[in-house]
């Protein structure tokens, strides 16, 4: 089994930089993946056996690898010496930049990741990232809000990935800039409200309407 765990995790890298060195003229398709195979001596069924999902494999791979190389450039940054939003504006940038170093194969992932028929597995893609950044700035949450963070920073990397990709890295720098300072001052409006009042009021009355008033 160790054998066999050894061998799909290398070959996997292996086929993975094949497709990172002709997705800037192929594209992220099946095309791309048969030839990457093809180059790393892998015949339609070893294809099959690695790659079951095809282009949807391969660009889970290529997420995972960025995800590993900013949390390994995150290795050198003591989080505990910056602010929460630093934190998250330094994860950010390191995952941008992971990225940025295989920037072409980049771009054709992003256009498949766009299309409707892939988009579920963007967002599962941005839900991993997201839970690596967050543990890496320390959050230890276990309740709604271990949640919360996720979905937040999701909707945050999504289109910043993409900007980079597109528009640069100064754009898609000052669009974290700008939507985390809209976080931190929701969070500071919500932190001076409370939200569980209204649920306690149907509590009460609902307890009232069984055993009574209190006396």
């Amino acid at each position: 089994m160790t054998q066999t765990a050894d061998w799909a995790d290398h070959t996997e890298q292996a086929v993975l930089d094949a497709a990172l060195a002709r997705a800037p003229a192929l594209g992220w398709n099946a095309r791309l993946v048969r030839e990457a195979c093809e180059a790393c001596g892998l015949s339609l069924g070893d294809e099959e056996l690695l790659l079951p999902n095809g282009a949807r494999d391969l660009a889970a791979l290529l997420s995972r690898r960025h995800d590993a190389r900013a949390l390994a450039a995150l290795g050198a940054v003591d989080p505990a010496t910056l602010k929460i939003r630093e934190r998250i504006a330094r994860a950010v940038s390191e995952r941008m930049e992971a990225g940025a170093e295989d920037l072409e194969a980049a771009r054709r992932c992003a256009a498949f990741l766009a299309l409707p028929v892939n988009a579920d597995l963007g967002l599962k893609l941005a839900w991993e990232t997201a839970d690596h950044l967050w543990r890496w700035a320390g959050d230890e949450a276990t309740d709604w809000n271990h949640y919360s963070k996720r979905t937040i920073l999701s909707g945050i990397l999504i289109p910043a990935l993409t900007m980079r990709w597109f528009d640069g890295r100064e754009a898609a720098e000052a669009f974290v800039a700008r939507r985390i300072e809209n976080v931190m001052a929701f969070e500071k409006w919500k932190a001076g409200k409370d939200f569980d009042a209204p649920l306690r009021k149907v509590s009460d009355a609902l307890s009232r309407m069984r055993y009574g008033a209190k006396a």
